[in-house]
């Protein structure tokens, strides 16, 4: 079997046989594509921040089975890929040594709705050799966010990180909330597409379900704020796992799944 060829920056990325790629991907968001569309042996390496539990879009067992790099030149070269998929940046001194080397190099920008992670599952299973297993990943996507529509009104919500980091519109996050019956606030703030909201404009207009991201420590600092306390009764608060936020392809199963209960949990009424 053979790869279709990919394009970048107006160039072809030269066809190689399936049986003899070797992938180093080094965005942990790309890895938990791989693990759905490759062949384990066509991984010669993934991100060093999927081997992270505490963040990782993969399983502690699978990122066990490959070596991880932090994407320096010396270290993906070490690892004779013939193809490197990376996000949008990407250091320059790795791109000169992949340019050296004649290793194609795949970079994938963060999607930012669920149409443009489907075409970069696409993308990354067709550069396998194995397109059948991106569209099946897709179908299951699909299939997730079909499932994770809930009826009624609009529930207005955020998702809020530590130091009051919030997704607003045109970021897949916010996709997710509308698909899963709800409407961002970060909007009605006048906030940007990633933007710090101040604890004063949440206590003055607050949302009725408040997705809180973060490790336990850093939530427990920035839930157990006084003028939080006395919103308790009027916001419900939920946990989202990090891991939920940052990353499109398969990830979007499981947060659709996360929002769609969180949802449902106050009702189709409210």
């Amino acid at each position: 079997m053979r790869v279709a060829a990919l394009m970048l920056a107006g160039a072809a990325i030269p066809v190689q046989a399936a049986d003899r790629l070797r992938i180093v991907s080094i965005n942990p968001c790309v890895d938990a594509i791989l693990m759905h569309v490759a062949d384990p042996g066509q991984i010669a390496g993934i991100s060093h921040y999927s081997k992270d539990p505490r963040a990782s879009s993969i399983s502690v067992s699978q990122a066990a089975r490959f070596e991880a790099t932090s994407g320096t030149a010396e270290e993906v070269v070490a690892l004779a890929p013939t193809l490197v998929i990376a996000g949008a940046h990407v250091a320059p001194a790795t791109i000169a040594a992949l340019k050296r080397m004649n290793i194609a190099l795949l970079q994938l920008g963060v999607p930012e709705t669920i149409a443009e992670s489907r075409d970069q599952i696409s993308q990354i299973a067709a550069a396998t050799g194995h397109p059948e297993r991106g569209a099946r990943l897709n179908a299951g996507i699909d299939a997730a966010v079909a499932a994770g529509h809930v009826a009624g009104p609009p529930v207005p919500a955020l998702i809020w990180q530590g130091g009051g980091l919030v997704p607003g519109n045109d970021t897949l996050a916010s996709e997710l909330l509308r698909t899963t019956g709800f409407h961002n606030l970060s909007h009605d703030y006048g906030l940007k597409k990633w933007d710090v909201l101040p604890l004063e404009y949440l206590v003055a207009r607050a949302p009725r379900m408040l997705f809180s991201v973060g490790d336990a420590r850093g939530q427990d600092r920035m839930l157990g704020h006084p003028a939080l306390k006395r919103l308790a009764g009027h916001i419900a608060i939920r946990p989202y796992p990090e891991r939920l936020l940052r990353c499109g392809g398969p990830t979007i199963i499981d947060a659709v799944a996360a929002l769609a209960s969180a949802r449902r949990s106050l009702g189709e009424k409210s």
